[in-house]
């Protein structure tokens, strides 16, 4: 990953509009609502309050009154993966959405409106990991980075960047920065020449049960007694704390079995 806060001003202010192809929300689905509101109000300090309700009961977190993600309730009859999806910013969600399909991905939800904050779609790429689009209007995404609680970085963990590569940079129009490495399979997505995400080839070693899927960071304080709590309010962890060139990192699991990584910036 990197140490690039794709979105974030020097006050941890979003901007008021994300550039294409940036990631501008996250957003999970799960069946138990209530659950895991408590659950990510103990780790991040969320608050809540409801959000558009097209695609089922929904609720926006808010960090000191600012949109940082969103959690919605899956129907009971619909056991889809429960996993953090990016959101990718779109000024035309047709449009990309059907460049999507041109490009050998999938569309399985939308394009539709979501009342008055925008208009999504959720599509997958050729390998299976999943994705969303946003154009915004009222809801503009993620309103405050760089702070504890918010989303700090989106990687795509794949079997091979190269091709997958391809497709992103096709669909988003990303300038590419691949790692230089003979064992390390990695490519930086830019906007503007700025990065705004990653794409890590892990080979045979993604989970058969799971497949190639993107990868939220949040940003915490201290990644040790992030983990600790995280235990407490009975989430799992999945990659023990650890320090990397980027700060200190872990990875874990909600009580459903969502995926995000932590991460404490280095001081």
């Amino acid at each position: 990953m990197t140490e690039a806060r794709g979105s974030a001003g020097l006050n941890g202010e979003a901007h008021a509009r994300y550039m294409p192809g940036t990631p501008c929300w996250v957003s999970l689905m799960v069946h138990g609502l209530a659950a895991t509101q408590e659950f990510y109000r103990g780790l991040f300090g969320w608050e809540f309050e409801p959000g558009p309700q097209q695609l089922g009961p929904y609720v926006r977190a808010l960090l000191d009154g600012r949109e940082v993600a969103g959690i919605g309730q899956l129907p009971p009859d619909r056991h889809l993966p429960i996993a953090w999806t990016p959101y990718l910013a779109s000024d035309d969600v047709d449009l990309t959405a059907e460049t999507v399909r041109l490009c050998g991905g999938t569309v399985g939800v939308g394009p539709l409106d979501a009342a008055e904050a925008g208009r999504l779609a959720i599509g997958s790429d050729p390998s299976g990991a999943v994705f969303g689009i946003w154009q915004a209007a009222a809801h503009g995404g993620t309103r405050i980075t760089g702070v504890p609680g918010t989303p700090a970085w989106n990687e795509l963990l794949t079997f091979e960047t190269a091709s997958v590569t391809k497709f992103y940079k096709t669909v988003f129009g990303y300038e590419e920065e691949p790692v230089v490495s003979a064992d390390f399979d990695y490519v930086t997505l830019q906007v503007d020449g700025r990065p705004v995400a990653g794409v890590h080839g892990v080979g045979h070693t993604l989970p058969r049960d799971r497949g190639p899927h993107w990868l939220t960071y949040f940003e915490v304080a201290d990644t040790d007694e992030a983990l600790d709590l995280l235990v407490d309010l009975g989430g799992h962890v999945l990659q023990g704390a650890h320090d990397s060139a980027h700060g200190r990192v872990a990875t874990a699991a909600d009580p459903e079995g969502a995926l995000f990584s932590l991460i404490q910036s280095p001081r």
